[in-house]
């Protein structure tokens, strides 16, 4: 028991580390580096099922989120390469 509570105190704060909030557009480009015409919308974590649809079906595009109101980037999930 001892044991337990310090590992679910340890997965409780790095869930935290990662909850992402607020609401941003997520574009894309091709492997060639050309443009997707895919602008998708995406509130707060559904930032990675949209990415993931993107990746699905654009294998080794690259996926780019930028916060919906300030414009700016994403820096810890953006530019992300598909696989």
């Amino acid at each position: 028991m001892k044991r337990i509570i310090p590992l679910l105190f340890s997965t409780l704060l790095l869930s935290a580390c990662v909850t992402t909030s607020g609401n941003y557009v997520v574009t894309s480009a091709a492997a060639d580096g050309t443009e997707l015409k895919v602008r998708m919308y995406a509130q707060g974590s559904a930032i990675y099922s949209v990415r993931n649809a993107i990746c699905a079906n654009n294998p080794k595009a690259t996926v780019f989120i930028h916060d919906a109101k300030t414009g700016e980037e994403l820096k810890s999930e953006s530019p992300y390469k598909c696989k």
